[in-house]
């Protein structure tokens, strides 16, 4: 059907449905369904976490496992990685993979993408987001919107917005600028709706000025439906949804998850207790609302179904198989990082006859366990030791946990039952003895590590890794340390390690990916989507005291303003660990004979900046041509520069290619909050051509005008 077909059609079924049956649609009738029409043959709509997978199947009235036999799934790399990969065709092909799963198993809405942005390394769910720069989560969300909803399941991007901790989520209030709002905080979500044209978006739990944001008036009517002319289904967040007339009023559809654990009272029904249920019903009965206000909200959801449930010709989806799997460990490959690797510690050769000593908790913990709503149940997870183990089968390899954690319980810190002394003296006795000890540490999915619903305590390393890892290099100075996180850590010991390696949650194909990277069969070349600082407090939230992180449990203020993440260190010149945009390969790269196409642009033009890439090493490998741009005597305070484009390139060893990087002249406005819009300096621009954000190869002068 064609979209007026569709639009007729809607229009045709609102006209007969009874008020009853209208307000049923716009709430749950279980955890993750809201019902259906059965008198007219209008299906439930299904709704599945998440970004990384497809949730286990959960019972219908509470968060217990349903424990089903046949809803094992493919466990993709967490967001994190898949944002390193800066590869917006491999975002396509994870969108396209996880649709298929969430399809296979009936879902019509999978809840993800979320695109909030990286202010703070202390935000338990940043391991589900795409980094601290708009323009890069942009860039990849929408690929990953197109992917999954070309298998007729709507992605929904979330946290609707300023979502940017888990600490007092429920309520902290966020004050902002309107400039950094739309600068920084809403690009990716504008970018999501305008160009990856997705279906459903999820509110937050925050408030922003005084108003949750799940039926905030200026962020779901003016700037969502008025502004963006968003057509789809706003969707709270489990329990995010406080008032009657103002989720109503003010642009939610459907309303999730009110009270605990979905049984909010005593009633036959306790659904129709929820704020868009009988008190919403009653309003309208009453006249205190116009019917009209409740046909847009069932006119949002029956279009979702058109392209969803009720779509003629819909893909049947495809369960986990080999393909995702494949799929799932050439992402986790591409994304790792490699930061440091002195005297060439990477890659190891695994035709080498050699003791490896692999020490940590995290060389064998699962970690698609826990986390949070992103918590799924692979059919298959290789851990780090046993990818290594089948790759390096000359190797003598040996374990030691080093540290323990304790197991994931969502809401609460289980302590660990082992002896943290032994334990590390266990691991110190087998680094004595190993030709080469890899160090696996990081974080992990327990409370308030990287998971939902707390925020981590401390920047550095828990679980007592900083001073074991210490005493290991007492007695072997040749040790790699393998981090395994959603988020930056303090790192002490720098200095001392030979290598570091940024592996991320990489899900089903983690140590099959790992050893990859660790042997050579895969040359790095995945790049950090955030600053690592040195300090917590050379992070610009951190900088400006507990107001600005993480407020005072009722108001927050973003002091940081626009300068987050590289914004803050390039501008500030503080020097962080490791940069945005850093990355290092088994090869050399040069940027060479940097160009644009004119010196002078008019607002309408498009900017083109071409170059040679070289690769001038004797390994074939991945390099990310990253451009940035900035504004000389700027009237307005701006960043130094800001990332306007990229692209990766492949290369054969000892060869080269050229690239052309385009930006739109009109992205390069500031919001002007003295115009309350957009607003394009006229005058002279620098664009930093580089690999990174603090390795500028080239700087040309542009003028606008």
């Amino acid at each position: 059907m064609k979209a007026q077909q569709i639009e007729n059609k809607i229009d045709s079924i609102i006209s007969i449905l009874t008020l009853e049956e209208k307000v049923a649609m716009c709430h749950a009738q279980s955890k993750f369904s809201t019902p259906g029409v059965e008198r007219l043959g209008i299906p439930e709509v299904w709704m599945s976490d998440g970004p990384h997978g497809v949730r286990g199947e959960i019972n219908w009235d509470d968060w217990g496992y349903a424990k089903w036999t046949n809803d094992s799934i493919t466990a993709f790399p967490a967001l994190t990685c898949l944002a390193a990969t800066f590869n917006p065709k491999l975002s396509k092909e994870y969108g396209i993979n996880l649709g298929e799963e969430a399809r296979y198993r009936k879902k019509d809405i999978l809840l993800g993408p979320g695109v909030n942005i990286y202010r703070t390394p202390l935000n338990g769910r940043n391991f589900e987001y795409l980094g601290e720069d708009p323009f890069l989560a942009s860039k990849m969300v929408i690929p990953y919107i197109q992917g999954v909803q070309q298998n007729g399941v709507a992605a929904c991007v979330k946290h609707f917005a300023l979502n940017n901790q888990e600490l007092w989520r429920d309520h902290i209030n966020v004050e902002i600028s309107d400039r950094a709002l739309y600068e920084i905080y809403l690009p990716a979500f504008k970018a999501a709706v305008k160009e990856g044209n997705v279906w459903s978006i999820m509110g937050a739990y925050n408030q922003f000025r005084g108003q949750h944001t799940t039926h905030n008036s200026m962020l779901m009517n003016t700037i969502l439906k008025k502004n963006w002319a968003f057509d789809g289904v706003v969707i709270s967040d489990w329990g995010s949804t406080h008032n009657t007339k103002e989720a109503v009023l003010n642009g939610l559809d459907i309303e999730m998850g009110t009270g605990t654990d979905g049984l909010t009272t005593s009633t036959k029904n306790a659904y129709d207790s929820y704020y868009l249920a009988n008190p919403f019903l009653e309003m309208l009965k009453s006249g205190e609302i116009e019917e009209e206000v409740l046909n847009d909200k069932v006119r949002r959801i029956l279009r979702l179904m058109f392209r969803t449930n009720m779509m003629p010709n819909r893909p049947f989806g495809r369960m986990n198989n080999q393909e995702h799997l494949d799929v799932a460990r050439k992402i986790a490959g591409e994304g790792i990082v490699l930061l440091k690797n002195n005297n060439s510690f990477f890659p190891i050769d695994p035709s080498k006859k050699m003791t490896i000593a692999v020490i940590g908790e995290n060389a064998t913990k699962s970690m698609t366990v826990g986390g949070g709503s992103s918590e799924l149940k692979a059919k298959t997870e290789i851990s780090p030791l046993t990818g290594l183990k089948d790759r390096f089968t000359n190797a003598t390899i040996s374990h030691a946990m080093g540290y323990a954690s304790g197991p994931s319980a969502y809401g609460k810190v289980i302590p660990s039952t082992f002896d943290a002394e032994k334990l590390k003296l266990e691991a110190i006795e087998i680094a004595k003895k190993a030709d080469v000890v890899l160090f696996f540490g990081g974080l992990n999915k327990n409370h308030l590590q990287d998971c939902e619903g707390g925020d981590r305590q401390s920047f550095s390393l828990p679980f007592g890794q900083d001073n074991l890892l210490t005493e290991i290099l007492k007695v072997n100075n040749n040790v790699g340390v393998v981090l395994i996180s959603g988020n930056a850590v303090e790192m002490p010991w720098i200095s001392n390690v030979n290598a570091i390696m940024q592996t991320w949650y990489l899900g089903s194909e983690a140590g099959n990916a790992i050893a990859d990277v660790i042997s050579g069969d895969v040359n790095p070349s995945g790049k950090l989507p955030f600053s690592f600082p040195k300090k917590l407090t050379d992070n610009a939230a951190h900088s400006f005291g507990k107001l600005s992180y993480p407020g005072d449990s009722i108001n927050q203020y973003y002091k940081d303003d626009i300068l987050v993440g590289y914004r803050w260190h390039d501008t500030k010149k503080i020097a962080p660990l490791f940069a945005f945009g850093e990355g290092l390969s088994y090869t050399t790269f040069e940027i060479k004979n940097v160009k644009s196409d004119k010196k002078t642009y008019a607002p309408s033009d498009k900017i083109i900046v071409s170059g040679l890439l070289l690769n001038t090493g004797n390994v074939d490998g991945a390099e990310v041509v990253q451009v940035y741009i900035g504004k000389s005597k700027s009237k307005v305070s701006r960043a130094l520069k800001e990332l306007k484009g990229f692209q990766k390139e492949f290369l054969k060893k000892a060869s080269s290619t050229t690239f052309e990087i385009f930006i739109n002249a009109n992205d390069l406005a500031f919001y002007d909050e003295t115009i309350a819009d957009w607003n394009l300096e006229k005058g002279e621009y620098v664009i930093y051509i580089g690999n990174s954000s603090n390795n500028i190869s080239a700087k040309i002068k542009i003028e606008i005008n």
